[in-house]
Formats: structure tokens, sequence, C-alpha cells
């Protein structure tokens, strides 16, 4: 069968200064119809770029230097820009990471539905309303969401609306750039299910892009794994999986055993201690009579599918909203009246938390005078920060961009704990980094504990990830604290439905 996409000897430079020469590097592959090739690799690998280039939408500052991309005969690489256009959304379509960010906030969901067919065709404007109907309910959306905002939907849903304007037009490839990477491990399921039913109903070839080998098992055809812009290894996904050959998908696959569920650590004296805790946004609840104590020393996971309700809790406990009810306190201090930088977050994007115009370094330090050291000191803090992290001294006067992910989180790690924190918190800090980057930060995390003795709360959608670094466990749904204990026994017999659905998905079921 004649592929409908093929790449022949692609390489993409990057720009001048970067940590090598070349994005991707004489990449070879093609994709039949109807066939699922799954992409992964690390943070920094390459995979985006690759995304970006089979598009023909690089960045400024990268550009082809060999090969090319071929899409259904038509040679993709050289095309001009509105040529382009006329195939991006028709015959070749991308599903973004992050479908909030890809959406108009300023536009309904159905007008940007609509807006594919006005540009690219094939719906008249008395079927206009109907096909957006067709395409929502095809993402199992019900039609009312058409007249709704992004800011309205949840992060599932938004990913069901992109996946609605790729599909639009039918297109001959679909490529979904870390599609799931976001979402919660039950949507995650749902997301991967929808795309494999879209292409049963109308089959393209399926280029599926991921950090995640657990997760591209559940759909690949077929699997090639990128390191430092090269293919090191490809072929069908049993034999990827089940013999992998290259030390670079052993370790991946590796990385995705769990790690052993933590024992509990003996009590010791309340640092964090939630009573009562409520906030509604109008008609919606939030969280709803949260009551919760964490000791020094100690880590509690937080875990709920998305819109539970765990990151509003955690903007609470730093300040950034406040409740309608209740009471925090740090060390028996009211929250409002504990000492600047006695509680800190970890984001999950820290690309969005770091100043993309100050230096690392200048950015740790400038934490650490906040919290009251003079500017030698902080400096000094500073670089014992980054080497504690376990990054290399120029670091420091580097910027953001010039790390990966999860370099960017040590960074993010080390500025929060410049402010020498009582409690720290972890809103998703390795959802989005690929699991051997998440096994290296949860380890780092423990090790930092250890010396500094605060305590952690750890917000995230991975019933897995939290009893592998969690004292005790809490599951949240609907805003409410629906079941907890230790992590040992939540992960082995859930009691509620909904630490039973987090079973169920984190186990493929």
């Amino acid at each position: 069968m004649t592929p409908i996409l093929a790449l022949d000897s692609l390489s993409v430079a990057l720009p001048p200064g970067a940590d090598r020469q070349l994005a991707v590097a004489d990449l070879t592959f093609s994709v039949r119809r109807g066939e699922t090739l799954c992409i992964i690799g690390a943070s920094g690998s390459g995979k985006s770029v690759l995304a970006s280039a089979m598009m023909g939408s690089l960045a400024p500052g990268l550009r082809v230097t060999a090969g090319n991309v071929t899409l259904g005969g038509t040679r993709l690489t050289g095309l001009p820009e509105p040529a382009l256009r006329q195939l991006r959304g028709n015959r070749i379509a991308l599903i973004p990471q992050e479908p909030v960010a890809a959406l108009n906030p300023l536009t309904t969901i159905g007008k940007q539905v609509a807006e594919v067919f006005e540009i690219h065709g094939g719906a008249t404007p008395d079927r206009l309303t109907s096909r957006v109907t067709e395409l929502l309910e095809s993402v199992a959306l019900h039609p009312a969401l058409a007249q709704r905002y992004p800011y309205q939907l949840s992060g599932g849903e938004c990913q069901r609306v992109a996946i609605a304007v790729a599909i639009a037009m039918a297109p001959d490839v679909l490529i979904a750039d870390e599609a799931t990477t976001a979402l919660d491990t039950v949507t995650q399921a749902q997301i991967i299910a929808l795309l494999a039913q879209i292409k049963r109903r109308t089959p393209h070839g399926l280029v599926f892009i991921s950090h995640d080998i657990g997760v591209v098992g559940q759909i690949a055809d077929r699997i090639a794994v990128i390191d430092q812009g090269r293919i090191v290894e490809i072929g069908s996904a049993r034999d990827v999986l089940d013999t992998p050959q290259h030390s670079v998908t052993r370790a991946m696959i590796a990385a995705t055993r769990p790690r052993m569920a933590r024992s509990l650590r003996q009590a010791t004296a309340p640092r964090l201690v939630i009573n009562g805790l409520d906030k509604n946004y109008g008609a919606r609840v939030a969280v709803a009579d949260i009551n919760l104590s964490l000791g020094a020393g100690q880590t509690l996971a937080i875990v709920g599918a998305s819109g539970s309700g765990k990151s509003s809790l955690a903007r609470m406990i730093v300040q950034l909203i406040t409740p309608d009810r209740g009471l925090i306190t740090v060390d028996g201090i009211d929250l409002p009246h504990v000492p600047r930088g006695t509680v800190q977050m970890v984001f999950q994007d820290s690309w969005g938390a770091l100043n993309p115009r100050r230096s690392v370094g200048a950015g740790i330090a400038r934490a650490a005078e906040l919290a009251g050291a003079d500017r030698p000191v902080a400096r000094a803090h500073a670089h014992e920060l980054l080497a504690l992290v376990g990054l290399s001294p120029d670091a420091f006067d580097r910027y953001p961009s010039a790390f990966s992910g999860g370099q960017r989180q040590r960074i993010a790690i080390a500025r929060a704990l410049a402010m020498r924190p009582r409690v720290l918190i972890c809103d998703e800090s390795v959802s989005g980094l690929d699991p051997l980057a998440q096994r290296q930060i949860l380890s780092l995390l423990e090790d930092l504990q250890k010396r500094s003795g605060f305590a952690m709360l750890f917000i995230t959608h991975d019933l897995r990830t939290a009893a592998a670094i969690a004292d005790q466990i809490i599951v949240m749904a609907r805003g409410r604290i629906v079941e907890g204990g230790e992590a040992v026994g939540v992960l082995t017999s859930p009691q509620s439905n909904a630490a039973k659905t987090l079973v169920a998905a984190m186990s493929g079921a």
C-alpha cells in the first residue's frame, strides 16, 4: 500500500547556541492509511519539532536542511506558505497538546468549529449548524456546548473540541502531539479510545506523538523511538514493547514500571491544618468541607480527575484565591499571618512559571532575597540550590529557554526552596514530563524533603505516582474528599467509585 505520509532523510537545524546542531536528523519513515504510528521520546528528543516539520509550520529559527516530507504524493518541503495553508486542516491536521491555549477564548466553540468549513469549504451556509452539531456529537460532546466558550469547558472537553476541529475535513493524516499529556488518567483513556474509534470510522494515517510508552501501547500499530533527534528503534508495537533492542527504549519501559508504594512514616506535629474549607464559583462547588492535617517531613497526595477541586484547594493554600469559609493554619498560625515564603508552590507549567528574560541564577537569587537574604548570600545560596537539584554551575547564567522540561522543573523547585518553605505544594509538577524525568524529579523531591523537613502536598491525577511518593492519599471528586488513607491501601483496595475509576484507568482497564 502506498504511504499517505512519508519522510525521506529529513533534517531540521536548531538555532546557533542550542545544545545540538540538529533538532531532528536524517529521519526516514512512512505512515499508511488506517495505520497508527506512535513516536515516543524523552523531553528534548525532537518530537515536537518533528510534528511542526510534518505540518510545514516550523518556528522561527528552525529550518529544514535536508530531506523532504511528502503527503499523498505532494511534497510539502519548500512549498509556499499559501499552498501549505490550503493543506493544513484540510489534508493534514494537528491535535495540539494544550487545547485551551489553541482555542480562541473570545469565540464560542460552535463558531471555532464552523471556521474550518468557512476556510476550506465542505458545508453550505444552510448546513453549517448541522455539521457543527454532527462533529460535536462525533467526539461525544453535547451540541449545547457550541454556545459556550473554552473557559467554560474542562480540559478533556477542550481536547475533544480540538479533535472535532482536526477531523472536520476528514484529513488524510492526523497528528496528535502529546494530545493526552495534560489530561487526567481517566480522561486520557477516554481520548485514546475516541481516537481509535474515529480512525475505524474514517480511516486515516494517525501519527501519535508522546513521551509515555505506557500510553502508546494502547493505540500503536508501530512505534518509533526518537532520541537526540534520531530514530534509534522502529518496529511493530508488540516487538518494540516486548523485546526492545535499544538502551533508550529499555530505559523508557523501565521508567513506566511502578515504584514501590511508600510506607507510612511516623506521625509528627501538624504543620499544615485545614478545617471546614469551602469555595464556590456562583452555583458551582469548587471545594466543600475540606478537612486535613499534614505533619512536618510528611507527604500527602491529593488525587482526582480533572475538575475535582484539587487545584482550587492548592491555590487557596498559597493564597492565590480566597476561601468562602474555613481555616488554614501553618504551625498554628492563621495563613494570612504566616511569614512570606512559608508556603511555596511548584507548578505543572515550569515554562510559564519562570521569567524568560531573567537568568536562572538571578531568578533563584531573587527569591532568596525576598526571603531576607542580602545579595551576596542570595547568589551563593542560588549556586548551592542549583547543585542540590542536580544542575551544573553554568546553569546559573543561562535562561529558561536553554533547558528541557525536566531541567526547568528542577529550576522551579530550586526557586521554591530559596524561600525556605515550611510547606511545599507540587501541583501536577511531573505530569508533563516523560517517565524517566518523572522518576528523577520524584526522587529529588524525596531527597530534598529529608534534608529540609518541609511538609509536602503533592497534587496529581495519577494514583500510581501518588502512591510512590506519599505517606497518605486523599481522593477528591466534585470538590469533596471521598476517600483517604495510607498510600498502599488506597492503591490496592480502593473503596470509593472515584478511586476505583482512577485505579482502572491507571491499569489500562
